[in-house]
C-alpha cells in the first residue's frame, strides 16, 4: 500500500509499491499517446518557408483542427473565449504546451522506478502537474462535472466491490487523487 507524500529532511518523500508505480507508469504512457497524437498535427512540412521551420510555428494560413477528445481539451483548453484568439493562441503556444507536459510525464515515469520517491520541492512539483494531468483525463472520462458526481466516484474505495470498469476508474481517480493531495500537503510543508 502507497505511504503518504512528507517533507522532511531529505527532501519530499513517499512510497509507491510495484503494482501501484506499475499503474501509474501506464497511466503516464497513456496521457504522453495522447499528447504526442496531437504533436503530430505540428510537424511542418518540409517545403515550408526557413523562418517557420526554425521557430517552429505554424503559418496563419496552417490553422490546427478543433481537439475532438474531450480528455484532450482539459489537457489543452482553449486560452479564451473568442474563438479567433484562442486559434491563434493555440497556434502559437500549443506545440510548447505538449512539449512541456510530455517532459512532465517522462520524467516522472522515471522517478518511478523504485518503491521510495524522494524529490526536492522542484522535482515534486513536475510529479504533481504530470499526476494533476492524468488526474484530469481521468475525471473526463468519469464525467466529473459537480459535487455529486465527485461524490459518486469516492463511493468506490474498497478493490474487491469493483464490478464494472468505471467503478475501476473511480478506483483508479481516489488513488491519483490521493496521492496528489498528499505530495501537494508535502510541498506546502516544504514551503512555509
Amino acid at each position: 500500500m502507497a505511504k503518504a507524500f512528507k517533507n522532511g529532511s531529505k527532501g519530499i518523500t513517499g512510497t509507491l509499491h510495484s503494482p501501484e508505480r506499475k499503474l501509474i507508469r501506464e497511466l503516464f504512457s497513456d496521457v504522453i499517446e495522447m499528447l504526442e497524437e496531437r504533436a503530430r498535427l505540428h510537424q511542418l512540412p518540409e517545403d515550408i518557408d526557413p523562418l517557420y521551420a526554425l521557430t517552429g510555428m505554424r503559418p496563419e494560413s496552417m490553422d490546427l483542427p478543433p481537439i475532438a477528445d474531450p480528455a484532450l481539451a482539459r489537457l489543452l483548453p482553449d486560452a479564451s473565449d473568442d474563438a479567433v484568439v484562442a486559434a491563434e493562441h493555440r497556434r502559437l503556444t500549443e506545440a510548447d504546451s505538449i512539449a512541456q507536459k510530455v517532459g512532465r510525464l517522462r520524467e516522472a515515469q522515471l522517478l518511478l522506478e523504485t518503491d521510495k520517491l524522494v524529490l526536492d520541492k522542484d522535482a515534486a512539483a513536475r510529479f504533481a502537474q504530470a499526476l494533476n494531468d492524468v488526474r484530469l483525463v481521468l475525471a473526463e472520462r468519469l464525467q466529473i462535472r459537480s459535487e455529486e458526481d465527485s461524490a459518486r466516484v469516492a463511493e468506490v474505495l474498497d478493490a474487491s466491490e469493483v464490478e464494472t470498469p468505471e467503478e475501476y476508474m473511480s478506483l483508479v481517480y481516489n488513488l491519483i487523487s490521493w496521492v496528489l493531495d498528499t505530495l501537494m500537503g508535502a510541498l506546502m510543508d516544504a514551503e512555509s
